[in-house]
């Protein structure tokens, strides 16, 4: 990496979903700051990404991308990172047995601090304050100090972020990734009387592993270590410009902040901000895909986006919930199909599938959650296209956010262990049972 890269055309653009900084001199000496900070990432892993989401493209791979739906300040614990990473290692290892193709792993990780919200304000009491829009903006706490933007806190931001990749780097290839191990958490989990059904599989993925042992595999680096990639959303434009680089080898204009980065389905304008500064970095980039969004608005975003059709460059993540994906997918693959177009579909089964439990809480059921990826597998073998990956909102806690289960979350169960700060994760046991279901999907599509 070499300079800062200064081009700031965005600025000039709509923008939505962006704080207003109450001390400007403030935040730009904070974006002063940052700028001169090391990069997180750098130039030769997003590329490394950027080919095996090509494979994903072209059916050779296929994507995990999972994590928190908001990273905090006050929950950051290594054995936190650890258990997520655990359990991502886990629905990779079941996945690759399904689709017998390698997985390609990124976390919404080190980095995923901002939120788009539905409203500017929120009202408690019949006070009204701004919205809490993620600790790298302003703070949780329900008064006017904590919910006022402050620039400072991209400073925390980025030291979290970096040490989560510091700890990310020593799991990935010092020993914890490696695959006997990662099988045998599973065979525990699969232990409990009401995981039968995974059972059998289970076991064929542990038979695997014993033949891969006996046949001289077992010092294999491909069984020890693993390729970890970090994502989030580029909503807070500041914090991404500011850990822009210029990649000294090769003239790029790389986002410093992740490996990958994905625009919301708030944020997707064409003509806005986040989409123009999105198409100026060469990281792989996601787009959220809504029930919103027509043929016609998705072909001009695939054109600003990847104008050079690079396999791996883009990924389509969509999110319209169950018993909708018929209604609006094939539409949207028919004409990526009909453009020639290199795209990752993945499917987000998380955020078109919320609602609200009778006591009060936002909650998503899992059941649901399931409907929606068996949906996108469904279209995806009728239209002869490539169902690429799915994006999760997850945790290796044992939370209670998220109702169903093998180990079922009852509505009145919500209240034990909702410790979201934002939309509600599947736990440890769920993320597992959606890690089964997509494993007999692929293993269904691949035939």
């Amino acid at each position: 990496m070499s300079v800062a890269w200064n081009d700031a055309t965005w600025r000039s653009l709509p923008r939505v979903q962006m704080p207003e900084y109450p001390d400007a001199a403030q935040l730009e000496a904070v974006i002063g700051e940052l700028s001169t900070y090391p990069p997180l990432v750098f130039g030769g892993e997003v590329r490394s990404l950027t080919r095996s989401l090509g494979d994903v493209a072209e059916g050779r791979a296929f994507l995990l991308q999972g994590g928190d739906c908001a990273e905090s300040f006050a929950d950051f614990r290594a054995d936190l990172i650890r258990d997520t990473f655990r359990v991502l290692l886990q629905m990779a290892v079941v996945m690759t047995y399904g689709a017998r193709l390698p997985v390609v792993k990124i976390g919404r990780m080190a980095g995923q601090f901002a939120k788009p919200r539905s409203s500017a304000e929120e009202t408690q009491d019949g006070r009204v304050l701004p919205a809490y829009r993620g600790d790298i903006i302003n703070g949780l706490a329900f008064d006017a100090d904590a919910r006022t933007p402050d620039p400072r806190r991209m400073l925390r931001a980025y030291t979290q972020a970096a040490a989560t990749l510091n700890l990310l780097r020593a799991f990935s290839t010092g020993g914890f990734a490696d695959m006997h191990r990662v099988h045998r958490w599973t065979l525990d989990f699969v232990d409990h009387e009401r995981m039968e059904r995974y059972r059998n599989v289970a076991n064929r993925i542990a038979d695997a592993l014993a033949f891969m042992q006996a046949a001289g595999v077992e010092g294999s680096d491909a069984l020890s270590r693993v390729a970890f990639h970090t994502s989030h959303e580029a909503l807070l434009l500041d914090y991404e410009q500011a850990l822009c680089r210029v990649d000294s080898t090769t003239g790029d204009t790389l986002a410093g902040s992740a490996h990958m980065l994905w625009i919301g389905d708030r944020t997707r304008q064409p003509d806005g901000a986040h989409v123009c500064f999105c198409s100026q970095i060469v990281n792989p980039l996601g787009v959220k895909c809504g029930p919103g969004l027509d043929p016609d608005s998705l072909l001009r975003l695939i054109d600003v986006l990847n104008p050079d059709n690079i396999p791996g460059r883009l990924t389509l993540i969509t999110r319209f919930g169950a018993g909708r994906v018929a209604e609006y997918l094939p539409a949207l693959v028919r004409a990526v199909q009909r453009a020639g177009a290199s795209v990752v579909w993945s499917c987000d089964p998380m955020h078109g599938n919320t609602i609200k439990s009778g006591n009060g809480y936002k909650t998503r059921p899992l059941a649901a959650v399931l409907q929606e990826v068996r949906e996108f597998f469904a279209v995806h073998r009728a239209e002869g296209s490539i169902p690429g990956g799915i994006h999760v909102e997850m945790t290796g806690r044992n939370v209670t956010e998220c109702t169903g289960g093998a180990v079922p979350v009852r509505e009145q169960d919500l209240t034990d262990r909702y410790h979201t700060v934002c939309d509600p994760r599947l736990n440890a046991s769920q993320a597992l049972e959606l890690a089964f279901l997509v494993a007999e999907e692929l293993a269904l599509s691949h035939g």
